[in-house]
């Protein structure tokens, strides 16, 4: 793969811009600020994403050696370089979309975004428990500036509750993937929350908000957010959900970390699916 969209994370990438897809969806509509927005999603999940990996360096040289940076594909100059450029595109995309539907949240959102991706990289992400949740409240985000760029009040209120089921289960996963990450970091001097407290109580952490999680799907079909058929698709997630949690609950060791993060992207995909049958 090209070292320059290898460095994006393209799977990332793509998670988020389905997320204003299905915002869309949602609200059955198609526009050019949609468009716009699913490009400031691209443009700023990858931005953060060059920018991590350029102040992950060191870190990435024990945990992840065939990265574009510590592999030498890409310098770190211009690793740095190409995340401004990028979140100079995302701002544009976001400055375009409130200018086209006279709501200026969309591009406040953008430059929001801008600040907390910069920060997370260059310190958050190594402070326990808040770069988490940082994580989980950006994923959360997209819902929301999908629901403002959509613009009516129910897409608002819609978006904040799948924003909200969003920050919660990813904050979950990126607690595992610090189990995961836990030897690495500990060689870097990273005080992340598996560190500092343990991998059981990370685990117990972990599990606790895949329940929690699990016990608000319902609601979103109890408002008459979504359709019955919701119920069906979101109670497959809630298995892998809760097969995840028991796992890490069980064993906390790399191999089982790396597993239980790959099972939560999955459900959380086939949330979204729910997501999107439930609209209908």
């Amino acid at each position: 793969m090209n070292p320059y969209i290898e460095i994006l994370r393209p799977g990332n990438v793509v998670m988020a811009m389905i997320v204003i897809v299905l915002v869309a969806i949602i609200a059955h509509t198609v526009s050019i600020p949609i468009i716009l927005a699913i490009l400031a999603v691209l443009f700023e999940i990858s931005a953060g994403n060059v920018i991590n990996d350029y102040f992950d360096y060191k870190i990435d040289l024990i945990n992840k050696p065939e990265r574009p940076i510590p592999s030498g594909r890409i310098e770190l100059k211009t690793a740095r370089n190409y995340a401004y450029g990028l979140f100079l595109c995302g701002t544009i995309c976001g400055f375009l979309i409130s200018c086209l539907t006279g709501n200026w949240m969309p591009f406040i959102i953008v430059l929001i975004s801008d600040l907390i991706l910069y920060v997370y990289a260059y310190k958050l992400k190594s402070t326990p428990l808040l770069g988490n949740l940082t994580v989980g409240f950006m994923t959360g985000l997209c819902f929301v500036f999908g629901g403002f760029t959509v613009g009516t009040p129910k897409m608002i209120y819609t978006s904040m509750f799948l924003g909200f089921f969003a920050f919660v289960m990813t904050t979950a996963r990126e607690i595992t993937k610090d189990i995961e990450d836990i030897e690495g970091d500990k060689l870097e001097g990273a005080k992340t929350f598996p560190i500092l407290y343990g991998t059981k109580i990370s685990a117990i952490i972990t599990f606790i908000l895949i329940i929690v999680d699990c016990a608000l799907c319902p609601l979103l079909y109890i408002q008459h957010i979504f359709n019955l058929f919701y119920l069906g698709v979101i109670a497959i997630a809630a298995i892998i959900f809760i097969y995840s949690g028991i796992l890490i609950i069980k064993d906390q060791n790399v191999k089982t970390a790396a597993k239980v993060s790959k099972y939560l992207k999955i459900g959380m995909l086939i949330a979204f699916v729910s997501f999107a049958i439930g609209s209908f």
